[in-house]
């Protein structure tokens, strides 16, 4: 990874291009970001920097996460995120980094926690088809249906797709594009979704399979 940032999806708006074509885009809040810790060979066994996003009042931290800014003294961030960055000698603890360390036209890769929509039924979640609307197979047609399971082996295998907790779980979208900057507002365009609600958290990064 060359570098990286964090951000705040903003929501999803579009852009119009100088021959009239609409492109869907989403707004990330990027930046502004601390360098809070550099990490080091030496010390930590691999070379990263840590970033602070968020300003986030003393009242709602713990001493010891306090006691991680103040040492370098800077201010306290709600947001850390670690960057394995294959040159971090760029970067010192205190420096600032903004929207400005991608251009458009680049290639991102957006990491983010996808709409949680709780406790869901088969059909929903994995797109199991409903049972037949014809006498006999009711009353629910959303049900799973059979399982499989004879008097051999008397259970139900793991890993079966069924029910349960769906979404609100760590997704990344490889390979979007960088549409537009504006530094001034650090604000970045980026073509199609990401996954997140609207004020969600997303680390953006250059893409790895460009």
């Amino acid at each position: 990874m060359k570098k990286g940032i964090i951000g705040k999806k903003v929501g999803m708006t579009q852009v119009f291009t100088e021959t009239g074509n609409v492109i869907p885009v989403t707004l990330i809040e990027a930046g502004p970001c601390v360098v809070v810790q550099k990490k080091t060979v030496e010390i930590d066994g691999y070379e990263a920097i840590q970033l602070g996003f968020s300003d986030i009042p003393e009242r709602k931290v713990t001493k010891p996460e306090a006691g991680h800014f103040k040492k370098n003294g800077l201010p306290l961030k709600k947001h850390l995120k670690e960057f394995k960055l294959e040159d971090i000698s760029g970067y010192n603890v205190g420096d600032t980094v903004t929207s400005d360390l991608f251009a458009a036209g680049e290639k991102v890769d957006v990491t983010g926690i996808t709409k949680g929509h709780g406790f869901t039924g088969s059909v929903k979640r994995w797109g199991h088809r409903i049972l037949r609307m014809s006498h006999g197979s009711g009353p629910v047609h959303r049900h799973v249906g059979s399982m499989g399971a004879n008097s051999t082996p008397s259970r139900v295998y793991k890993n079966k797709k069924m029910a349960g907790h769906y979404g609100h779980e760590q997704v990344t979208v490889l390979n979007l594009d960088v549409v537009k900057i504006d530094a001034e507002k650090n604000l970045i365009a980026v073509k199609g979704a990401v996954p997140g609600v609207r004020g969600g958290i997303v680390f953006l990064r250059n893409s790895i399979k460009a």
